[in-house]
């Protein structure tokens, strides 16, 4: 149908482009000691060409002729020609391993340098990107597309171009040995052989990226329930997962039946084609042995050449398809590479410079969805070495403000300063560096427990994650656990409680020592008597620090030097935490309600 025609077309082209944008690989710029073994490895296909064509099947019909011929001396030339064949065979294998082993180095240092760029691409993009794609999903993406690398320039190199070398050679040495009918007849069988395996294959690889879809949708799924695996706990859904899973894994069950099945089919619709022009062909040369134009040989000759033309040949449907399967990964992988980071440095941006650590938002206006703007012109004034607590309802844009400090988002309007600093004109690099922050939800490494509190900065000694530990009041923790700084602490730290993860992430700050410390929640998800314990750790860390802290429980931050009201995206009031209950508004409506709610709560205790 005229519709599936153009989408194949697009396909191709699609393919094509892919293939220019890949082949830079093959041939890396500035690598001249790939590039030599490129060279190399293609002159071993050359040779190796030579051997299996020429000199085998030429050895090998010498030697039967000669052991038909019963003539004198026949037996020790018959002799010599099957040691040149069994050499000569012996060095087909070693050019093709040697060949192999020269060439690796190219495909992995290619698959490396793809791998990688994409990775860091990946972490170069914003916080919506990541949000809005399954994590399952985006790795398998990049691990087809890696994997394909190698192949690709493997069946290019050693399988794709060396067919068509092979098949010019059998074309010439059937022309000059057995005439222009036996070509003619070879080139017929050629055509129509890459003909059906084109047309099948077209129709496989429209299978196979349904069966991408279903296995990338699986993989997600899984990864997505056992990333939640306390939510389906606490919901008892495990029945549901399992069904959903399920449905999944059976979708992906019946779309590999029909490629295995079609695979099938292509395979027999192979052997027919070339088993024809094999019977002719023979047949051609025993008749015209009988006419005495032929020798015994010529029948070896001819049956050894189509053997080694058809041995690529056979693999032609693989390679093919491979080849267009490897495009589709790379493309999805290159789409990945040609995701345009929402935020991003402006040219020849400057380090940012904190002498003092004043940070203030200056009418800024957001919101992460069109229509739907979460902050409306606020304007906050963070004072150097003040701690500066922000408050509000749910919604109120309280979290927004962490994420714009960062650079996770840009502002549509306004600006946001630090010491008089754009930080739009500043690299983001340098931005969070100066910046600390303990999240509502400490997510940690499955890694040791030392290597999640070093991740502040990057070599951070041994010597310095220990103060860090006494810092965060987590030494004493630390020292009753039999692995010390070497225990594990689990998938996203699972294996600590709330207070425990929350100290790491205090640790972990303090550790990267930065002038400006934001506080996001951070004691929300916790009991009121680690709370106050996390409370006192806290004040000592901001102690010096420009802080800003993000709560939704009033009564820890009492203490803080100013305290910023935010209702519907705006500053609603400001002042100390006497000042605010004195006047009688917001706060001090939030803070009467969870009063009443805790005094509640602490007489159902």
């Amino acid at each position: 149908m005229p519709p599936e025609k153009t989408s194949l077309t697009n396909r191709e082209r699609s393919g094509f482009k892919v293939l220019l944008r890949f082949l830079p690989y093959l041939w890396p710029a500035g690598q001249t000691g790939l590039k030599l073994r490129v060279v190399a490895s293609f002159l071993m296909v050359v040779a190796s060409i030579t051997v299996t064509t020429i000199i085998l099947p030429k050895a090998f019909g010498g030697a039967v002729d000669r052991m038909t011929a019963g003539q004198d001396g026949a037996v020790s030339v018959a002799l010599a020609l099957v040691v040149a064949f069994a050499v000569a065979r012996f060095g087909g294998v070693l050019l093709d391993n040697l060949r192999n082993a020269i060439f690796e180095t190219v495909g992995q240092e290619a698959t490396r340098v793809l791998s990688e760029r994409t990775f860091s691409h990946l972490h170069g993009l914003s916080l919506r990107f990541h949000l809005e794609r399954r994590t399952g999903a985006v790795t398998k993406i990049i691990e087809r597309g890696s994997k394909s690398i190698d192949m690709m320039l493997y069946f290019l190199l050693f399988n794709l171009a060396p067919t068509i070398l092979q098949l010019g050679i059998v074309a010439v040495l059937f022309w000059t040995g057995f005439g222009p009918g036996l070509v003619a007849a070879t080139a017929a069988a050629v055509v129509a052989y890459i003909w059906f395996t084109k047309a099948v294959t077209d129709w496989r690889v429209r299978l196979r990226e349904q069966w991408t879809e279903h296995d990338t949708a699986t993989t997600a799924r899984a990864v997505d329930s056992l990333l939640n695996f306390e939510t389906v706990k606490y919901f008892n859904a495990e029945e549901r997962e399992r069904k959903l899973y399920g449905r999944a894994v059976a979708n992906l069950a019946r779309s590999t039946v029909k490629i295995e099945t079609s695979l099938a089919a292509m395979n027999i619709g192979q052997s027919l084609i070339t088993n024809l022009l094999m019977g002719g062909a023979m047949a051609y040369t025993v008749w015209g042995w009988s006419q005495g134009r032929f020798t015994p040989g010529d029948l070896v000759v001819v049956n050894a050449l189509l053997t080694q033309l058809f041995r690529p040949l056979d693999m032609l449907g693989t390679v093919y398809r491979t080849i267009r399967q490897g495009l589709t990964d790379m493309d999805e992988m290159f789409r990945l590479l040609d995701t345009p980071a929402e935020v991003t440095d402006v040219d020849n941006a400057l380090p940012l410079h904190v002498e003092r650590g004043h940070v203030r938002f200056e009418d800024v206006r957001f919101g992460y969805e069109d229509g739907r703007e979460i902050l409306k012109g606020l304007t906050l004034d963070v004072p150097a070495g003040q701690t500066v607590a922000v408050v509000g309802p749910s919604g109120a844009g309280k979290s927004t403000l962490a994420r714009l400090l960062f650079r996770f988002y840009d502002p549509q309007a306004g600006r946001i300063t630090i010491d008089g600093q754009d930080i739009a004109q500043v690299s983001q690099a340098s931005l969070r560096a100066a910046i600390g922050i303990v999240p509502q939800d400490t997510v940690l490494f499955n890694d040791t427990l030392g290597y999640n509190i070093a991740y502040g900065r990057d070599e951070a000694s041994q010597a310095e994650v220990e103060a860090a530990a006494r810092g965060a009041s987590l030494d004493r923790f630390v020292a009753a656990l039999p692995e010390g700084y070497d225990a594990r602490v689990g998938e996203r730290g699972l294996k600590l409680s709330g207070g425990e993860k929350q100290r790491v992430a205090i640790a972990r700050t303090l550790v990267k020592n930065p002038p400006i410390l934001i506080l996001d929640e951070a004691t929300s998800a916790l009991d009121s008597r680690t709370e106050e314990a996390i409370l006192d750790t806290l004040r000592g860390v901001s102690t010096g620090r420009t802080t800003i802290t993000i709560a939704h429980r009033l009564s820890t931050v009492v203490d803080a030097d100013r305290i910023v009201v935010l209702d519907g995206g705006r500053v609603a009031e400001e002042g100390s935490h006497a000042e605010l209950l004195r006047r009688n508004g917001l706060y001090a409506d939030m803070w009467a309600r969870q009063q009443a709610e805790r005094a509640i709560a602490e007489a159902a205790e």
